[in-house]
C-alpha cells in the first residue's frame, strides 16, 4: 500500500521497514522488496538523478523515430555543446512490455514517465531494442562526437532497466551484444522489474521474482537502487542445432537460421555427420533441456497457442500442465514397452570440453534420466536451485568448481521422471549432477524415437531425429558478457 503523502511534502513518500526475520526476508524476496533498509526516496531527486537533458531526449526519439542516427534537427543542437555537469549521475531507459504484468502493464507505463520522462520509457510494441540500440545510442555517439560532453558522460553512464519477463529481458541484452561485436566501449548494464512468470534473470541478481503488490512505491525505490547498484557479469552461451538436409521443423523464435554451419573441429563427427546439413543458431543465458520437460513444455504451449480460452490464469494453467506430465508418462510410466518412455541413453550421446581443455571427452548418459538441463543461472524453474549447495569435499571428488553464472562453466543434470523432479524443485534433494563444462555437444540419433523435445529459455520445440544421421546441439560460450545491475 502506498504510503501516506501530506500536502507540504507531495513530493516524498516514507517507506518505513523493520529488520525482517530470515523467513520475512526470502519472502520480500521473492516479491522484488528485500533490501529496504533506507527509509524514503524524493521522487524530484530521483528524477534529476535519471532524466536526460531535453535536447538529448527529443534528439534520441527523431532518431529513432526516423530510423537514421544522425537525422538530429538543428535546433536540438546546443552551440558549442553542452559542459559534462549537464549529465545526470544515472541516465536511465526503460523497456516495458505492456503485454506483461496483468493489467499493470499501461499504467505501469504511465508511472515510470511521470518518475522520468516519456521519451526514456520505451514501449516494446512501438519501439524495438535494436532500434535504440542502432538509432538512439548512435545519436548519442554521434553528439558526443562533435564536442558535447553532456552526450559523452550520458552514454558512458546510460544505465537500463527492462520491465517484462526473461525473455524480454534476453532480448534487451542480446541487441546489446551487439555493441561488443562492433568493439564498442560503454555497454549498458541491465537491471529488473520483474512482470514474467519465472522470472529467473530477476531472481538470480535480486530484483525479486514477482511484481510487488504495492507497486506504486515499489517502482520508486527500485529505479533508485538501480541508479547505484553494482554492476556484475552473466554469462551467455551461444547454441548450434546441426541436423540432415530436409528435416522439417519449427524452431522457436529464439533460434535463426545459421550463416555458417559449423561443428567444433576438434571433435570429429565422423560417419555420422550427414552430407548435406541445415543449422540454426541462437544464444540463451538461463537453460537448455532436452526430454520429457520440453515435451510437456511443448504440449502446452500448443495447446495455449491453440485454445488461448483454456489457459488464462496461473492456476488453471497449472492444472493443465500438470495433466500433460501425468498423460505423457512423467510422473506415472505405463507397464509398457513404449520407447517414448525410456532414459535418454538411448538416443543420445554427450561430449563436454572441461575449463582450460582443448579436448573433447565423452561422458556417459545416466541410466533412466528422461531429462537433462544444461543450467547457467543459479535459478531455475521460478527459483529453484537444482544443482544446488555442493559441499567441498563432494566438489573435490565430482572435480566441481562452486557453481557462478559468470564462471565460463555450464552446469549439466539431469532428472529421472516427474516425482524425483518435484523433490529437486522442493529443494529437498539434488537433481542428477552430470558435469560441468566450458563446452558441451549433444549428439542425437533416432530410432524407436522419432522426434526429441528440446527447450531454451522456456521456449521449447520439437526435433524431428534421422535414423540414418546424427541431429548435434553443440553449446559453447559467447565470448563476451552481458552486464547486469546486481540489486543483492
Amino acid at each position: 500500500m502506498d504510503s501516506p503523502v501530506s500536502k507540504t511534502d507531495a513530493s516524498k513518500e516514507k517507506f518505513v521497514a523493520s529488520r525482517p526475520s530470515t523467513a520475512d526476508s526470502k519472502t520480500m524476496r521473492g516479491c522484488g522488496l528485500a533490501n529496504l533498509t533506507w527509509v524514503g526516496v524524493d521522487k524530484v531527486e530521483l528524477r534529476q538523478r535519471l532524466m536526460m537533458p531535453e535536447y538529448l531526449r527529443l534528439a534520441m526519439r527523431d532518431c529513432i523515430k526516423r530510423k537514421d542516427s544522425t537525422a538530429i534537427p538543428d535546433h536540438l543542437l546546443l552551440p558549442g555543446g553542452a559542459v559534462a555537469d549537464m549529465a545526470p549521475h544515472a541516465p536511465m531507459v526503460v523497456f516495458i512490455n505492456p503485454n506483461s504484468g496483468g493489467r499493470h502493464g499501461p499504467v505501469l507505463k504511465e508511472r515510470l514517465q511521470q518518475l522520468m520522462s516519456e521519451e526514456q520509457v520505451f514501449d516494446l510494441t512501438e519501439v524495438k531494442p535494436h532500434e535504440f540500440v542502432r538509432y538512439g545510442l548512435g545519436c548519442l555517439e554521434k553528439v558526443a562526437a562533435e564536442g558535447d560532453e553532456c552526450a559523452k558522460e550520458c552514454r558512458a553512464r546510460l544505465r537500463i532497466m527492462v520491465a517484462g519477463g526473461d525473455g524480454t529481458v534476453g532480448w534487451v541484452l542480446g541487441c546489446l551484444g551487439e555493441l561488443n561485436k562492433e568493439g564498442k566501449s560503454h555497454i549498458p548494464p541491465v537491471g529488473v522489474i520483474p512482470l514474467g512468470t519465472g522470472n529467473d534473470l530477476s531472481r538470480s541478481f535480486g530484483w525479486g521474482g514477482s511484481f510487488p503488490f504495492a507497486w506504486r512505491s515499489a517502482v520508486k525505490r527500485t529505479l533508485h537502487r538501480a541508479s547505484m547498484g553494482p554492476v556484475a557479469r552473466l554469462d551467455s552461451w551461444k547454441i548450434l542445432v546441426s541436423m540432415p538436409s530436409g528435416e522439417v521443423v519449427d524452431p522457436p523464435y529464439s533460434l535463426k537460421p545459421a550463416e555458417e554451419n559449423e561443428l567444433d573441429q576438434g571433435l570429429d563427427a565422423g560417419i555420422d555427420a550427414p552430407p548435406l546439413a541445415m543449422a540454426y543458431e541462437g544464444v540463451f543465458y538461463n537453460y537448455l533441456s532436452i526430454g520429457m520437460d520440453a515435451q510437456v513444455a511443448y504440449g502446452f504451449h500448443h495447446l495455449r497457442n491453440t485454445k488461448p480460452y483454456l489457459a488464462q490464469g496461473p492456476i488453471s494453467n497449472k492444472i493443465i500442465y500438470s495433466g500433460f506430465g501425468c498423460t505423457q508418462g512423467w510422473f506415472c510410466t505405463p507397464c509398457v514397452n513404449d520407447p517414448g518412455l525410456r532414459g535418454l541413453r538411448n538416443i543420445m550421446k554427450i561430449h563436454i570440453k572441461k575449463v582450460n581443455c582443448s579436448q573433447w571427452e565423452e561422458i556417459a548418459v545416466p541410466k533412466n534420466v528422461r531429462s537433462i538441463v544444461a543450467l547457467n543461472l543459479h535459478s531455475y524453474g521460478s527459483g529453484s536451485h537444482p544443482w544446488g549447495n555442493l559441499k567441498p569435499d563432494y566438489l573435490e571428488k565430482r572435480g566441481f568448481v562452486e557453481a557462478h553464472c559468470d564462471d565460463g562453466l555450464i552446469e549439466i543434470f539431469g532428472f529421472k521422471q516427474g516425482w524425483h523432479a518435484s523433490f529437486v524443485m522442493a529443494e529437498l534433494i539434488s537433481a542428477k549432477h552430470i558435469a560441468q563444462a566450458a563446452a558441451v555437444r549433444f549428439e542425437l540419433r533416432g530410432g524407436d524415437w522419432r522426434d526429441a523435445f528440446l527447450q531454451m529459455d522456456g521456449e521449447p520445440w520439437k526435433q524431428p531425429m534421422s535414423t540414418e544421421y546424427s541431429t548435434f546441439v553443440e553449446i559453447k560460450k559467447v565470448p563476451f558478457q552481458s552486464l547486469m545491475i546486481n540489486n543483492e
